[in-house]
């Protein structure tokens, strides 16, 4: 069986030889992506930037250790859910100082300003947006391996090989988080949802 080559695994190798202009190609690809995962692990904007930061940052610092074994895809969400999972051991330790920066932000950036302007959206976008909510609500409140197996299945490129390998965890077990949060999701989201699925 011939293993298809990883375009991305190619830059990062460019990368690991000193190619700046690779570098900065990976950032471009997956700079939305790993924003998007980090964001939903911590829930908290400008943490979420600091932290898809440094993500790129520990990326370009272990070049020199890369190996070609896994996809390039894998080893970088691998780096993302330990930066997120050293946050939220971080907030555990430090509840009331993460508590006091939520008050801080919301009242230096009122919430109203976006309420605002969804009085005037039409009413399909207010539904969507409130469905949209609903479900970040639901993930947030899954087990951290559930909801990160559930965002990382998001990952169009990531098998469930891929995602195991970033859990540390078997295959077996991995699509068992993926079967129990998609469940404990649609359960949710059956007053949401007509059809009562939600397949992520």
């Amino acid at each position: 069986m011939s293993i298809q080559p990883d375009p991305d695994a190619a830059l990062m190798l460019r990368v690991k030889r000193g190619d700046r202009a690779a570098f900065a190609e990976l950032v471009e690809k997956y700079k939305q992506p790993v924003l998007n995962f980090v964001f939903r692990s911590l829930h908290d904007e400008s943490e979420s930037e600091d932290v898809a930061q440094n993500v790129f940052l520990q990326v370009y610092k272990s070049r020199a250790r890369y190996q070609r074994t896994a996809k390039f895809s894998t080893w970088l969400f691998t780096i993302a859910r330990n930066l997120c999972l050293n946050e939220l051991r971080r907030r555990s330790r430090h509840p009331a100082e993460s508590i006091e920066e939520a008050h801080a932000e919301h009242e230096d950036q009122p919430r109203q300003q976006f309420e605002d302007k969804s009085q005037m959206a039409p009413p399909e976008k207010l539904l969507q947006g409130e469905l949209a909510k609903k479900i970040e609500e639901a993930l947030a409140e899954l087990p951290e391996n559930q909801r990160t197996a559930i965002l990382l299945c998001r990952q169009e490129d990531l098998s469930y090989e891929e995602i195991a390998k970033i859990l540390r965890c078997s295959l077996s077990a991995t699509k068992s988080l993926i079967h129990r949060g998609r469940e404990t999701l649609k359960e949710r989201l059956k007053p949401y949802l007509k059809s009562g699925d939600w397949t992520g």
